[in-house]
């Protein structure tokens, strides 16, 4: 048994596919296994993937060709994983050598946690440099922002293996279960990663470190860049979820995340609103009483109360106050920007973000 299983999903990813394995037989901690899970690649992935197994007897290539979407394929992972840890990694992404060694400390440190993530050069598909991945540290910061976008970069994620067996925790699955069966939510694809984490980061489970841990490759054929308004849906149906799930389980009453989310960078029109101060002021008062007073929870519900707003020239002086005693992070500029530019005619805030995601 290995210490760390590299869940490493690809389907027609032969373009990157070589740097991306390359990068974890880089890595300089070296008691990994990984398994490559093939979900019926016709451009030669998977004999790729079966030349770098026949050289190196850690990597292990299995075929799940009728997977039911990414989660279908991951649980597939996850059945066959046996390891201390789970990471993973996207066939497009690249290491930094030291990823392993970095995450394995923080889990030494935080016993409790159950995924840790961390930050993330972006890089084009030619291998250049584009910009950051900006990701909340703190477990608080993460358990709050949680509820509004996706606290952790999925390809940049290690979980506990043994909490997740404990817990019942598969990709797709409901197991807060603090909802009624009818009031449930089942993820396949698009958000499974964000249903997964968003679920571990309301009971505190999740942290990210401030060291840069990957390459994100960012291209045109990125779920995010190919399928945006579908993934910006089904996000937002998990932010309901959570908020749901949190509420039920300390007694508290439910608040619309909607109006606060930052899914894919941008803000959400939700029913022509302008003014959502009231929801604002309940829903802070339920994750103070959730998580408490710390200074991890009032940074996140800075960025919310900015947001809580429609009203252009507010909505922008309120970010720019924001901004000058927080560092922006993920997707929270490019919200603000998406809804400002969205307003001129002909044009359109999910065409804004979506270009802002390639």
């Amino acid at each position: 048994m290995a210490t760390i299983d590299v869940l490493l999903p690809v389907r027609n990813g032969i373009a990157f596919l070589a740097e991306s394995l390359d990068s974890v037989r880089a890595q300089r901690f070296a008691d990994w296994r990984m398994l490559v899970l093939d979900h019926g690649s016709t451009d030669g992935s998977r004999e790729l993937a079966e030349r770098y197994s026949a050289q190196d007897r850690r990597i292990e290539v299995h075929s799940f060709p009728q997977a039911d979407g990414l989660a279908g394929l991951l649980n597939h992972g996850l059945d066959i994983t046996d390891c201390r840890y789970v990471m993973r990694h996207d066939a497009d992404d690249v290491c930094y050598p030291d990823r392993m060694d970095i995450v394995l400390e923080a889990f030494a440190a935080q016993p409790g946690v159950a995924a840790v993530g961390g930050q993330a050069d972006v890089i084009d598909g030619a291998g250049a440099p584009i910009g950051d991945m900006k990701m909340p540290i703190g477990v608080k910061r993460v358990s709050v922002a949680g509820l509004f976008c996706n606290p952790i970069a999925h390809p940049a994620a290690m979980l506990d293996f043994a909490q997740m067996q404990a817990r019942g925790v598969r990709y797709g699955a409901d197991f807060l279960q603090a909802l009624p069966p009818g009031q449930s939510l089942r993820v396949q694809g698009l958000a499974e990663d964000y249903f997964m984490f968003g679920q571990l980061a309301i009971e505190g489970k999740c942290t990210n470190v401030p060291q840069r841990l990957i390459k994100y490759r960012r291209h045109g054929n990125n779920v995010g860049a190919t399928k945006f308004q579908a993934q910006m849906d089904m996000s937002l149906q998990v932010s309901r979820f959570l908020a749901r799930s949190l509420c039920a389980a300390h007694g508290l009453p439910y608040v619309d995340p909607a109006p606060f989310c930052n899914h894919g960078g941008m803000l959400f029109d939700v029913g022509g609103g302008s003014d959502f101060s009231a929801q604002f002021a309940q829903m802070a008062r339920n994750l103070r009483r959730v998580f408490g007073d710390s200074q991890e929870v009032e940074r996140e519900l800075a960025f919310r109360k900015a947001v809580s707003t429609r009203r252009e020239l507010l909505l922008l002086w309120r970010y720019f106050r924001f901004q000058s005693r927080n560092a922006p992070e993920n997707g929270e500029w490019n919200a603000i920007r998406s809804w400002l530019v969205g307003r001129f005619p002909g044009k359109s805030r999910i065409h804004v973000a979506a270009e802002a995601a390639v």
